[in-house]
This record gives C-alpha cells, sequence and structure tokens, in this order.
C-alpha cells in the first residue's frame, strides 16, 4: 500500500489504490452487475472510490457501506453528500462481521492485507493476519454468491485461491496493478513478514513493486470460466 506523507494516521489515504478499487468496482462489477440492485461493501475509508465509480457507470441500485472507523465514516458521508449521492450510496458506522448479514448480489472490498505478527501497526485496521489474508477469508465465509476484492501478491496469493475454491467460489475475471512499496507496507514489522513469507512461497514482490489485483470471485457455474490459474500465474511473476 502506497500512502501520500500527508496522509491521516485515522483515515486510511492512498490515492492510487483507491483509484485502482474504483476501476475495478466500476469494470468488474457496476457494468456487468446486470440487473443486480444491492451491493454490500466492507471497509468504505473516505467513500471515494464508490463515489468515483458510481459517477462513472448507469448503475441504478444501493451500495450499503461498512466502516468501523467512526472519523473515516464522517468524512465519506460528507463527501458523499456533496457528490449528491446519499440516496445511493448508504453508510453505516458498523463492523459488518457484527451486524445481521444485509441481503446482496455482490459484496466488494478493499480489505486490511498488511501481513505482520500483529496489528500494532502505523494503521492498525490495515492488519490482514499473518499472512494477510485473514479479513479477505472472513468476508468469503459470509458466502455472498460474488465477492469482489483486491488481492496483494505479498500476501499469501496462492492460499487465497485455495481457500475461496474450498467455499465453492471460482475466478470470474480480475484486474491487476504494479504498486511501489508505501510508508505502510514498508514498515519494518511487515517488511519482515513477507520475507519470511516470501521463503515459503506465500509473498511475491521485487524490490520496488508488489502487485495488486481486483478479483471478482463467484459461485455462479453457469457461463463462468475459471480462471485463477492465470490470476495465479501473473501474482507469483515477481
Amino acid at each position: 500500500m502506497f500512502v501520500s506523507t500527508t496522509a491521516s494516521k485515522d483515515v486510511f489515504f492512498c490515492p492510487e489504490e483507491s483509484d485502482f478499487y474504483a476501476y475495478c468496482m466500476e469494470s468488474l462489477v457496476l457494468n456487468t452487475c446486470g440487473n443486480s440492485q444491492s451491493i454490500v461493501e466492507f471497509g468504505s475509508g473516505d467513500g471515494m472510490p464508490i463515489i468515483k465509480a458510481l459517477s462513472k457507470t448507469n448503475f441504478t441500485g444501493r451500495v450499503h457501506g461498512y466502516e468501523l472507523n467512526k472519523l473515516a465514516c464522517e468524512v465519506a458521508k460528507a463527501k458523499i453528500a456533496k457528490a449528491g449521492l446519499s440516496h445511493q450510496y448508504i453508510l453505516h458506522n458498523q463492523c459488518l462481521f457484527e451486524s445481521i448479514k444485509p441481503p446482496a448480489d455482490y459484496l466488494v472490498s478493499n480489505p486490511p492485507y498488511l501481513p505482520a505478527s500483529d496489528n500494532k501497526l502505523y494503521q492498525p485496521l490495515l492488519h490482514g493476519g499473518t499472512d494477510g489474508i485473514t479479513v479477505t477469508k472472513k468476508l468469503l465465509d459470509l458466502g455472498y454468491k460474488n465477492v469482489m476484492v483486491l488481492a496483494a501478491s505479498y500476501s499469501n496469493p496462492v492460499g487465497l485461491i485455495e481457500d475461496a475454491k474450498s467455499k465453492g467460489y471460482l475466478v470470474a475475471n480480475f484486474t491487476i496493478s504494479p504498486l511501489p512499496f508505501g510508508e505502510y507496507s514498508s514498515e519494518a514489522k511487515v517488511r519482515n513478514q513477507i520475507a519470511e513469507m516470501r521463503q515459503n512461497n506465500q509473498a511475491f514482490y521485487s524490490e520496488r513493486l508488489y502487485l495488486l489485483a481486483g478479483v471478482l470471485f463467484t459461485k455462479q457455474r453457469k457461463g463462468v470460466v475459471d480462471v485463477s490459474r492465470e490470476l495465479l500465474h501473473l501474482l507469483t511473476a515477481l
């Protein structure tokens, strides 16, 4: 995760990653979801990715965002109102995992994926467990028919795909972007963890770059070609 030096410690701020998430929302979900009328988002942050994606598509349904960080939720609500999307993008200042499972055709998220031994990081809510995929696996446990998440090449991508398959998911589509290491991902605790993971073929990156993928998992079988092999071929290339 790259972060501007002007970022707040309390609200995740990374224009490059947010723009990529917005693009993934637009291309993998909003432009292809047909008559779907409800989307649930885990971890809305400042709300900008969904705002940008909604402004570029003809999606007429609603997105219900769940954001645990109170300050981030307040910032997002203000931006949503300014964009005139309060009727379409509804924010909930609560944890999705502790809520009654809201019905939706899609679950989407840029989940925490920083691998580290604990969450004592610059921004603790970005901790994704010891291998970076703990939260993503919990999202798949919710059982939504379609799940679009961002997945990092240094956060056990092979383990993530294997976990998704064990839960009945195929990889229906994906898109990939290279990102530079930045303030969050350059913390010593994170770099030490991914170096150890690399020795176990769980992390893939170069000295300057890692790969970030927007991945659309689906439980639908009819007409879907599973492209998980192609996805892993690319994510493990570095």
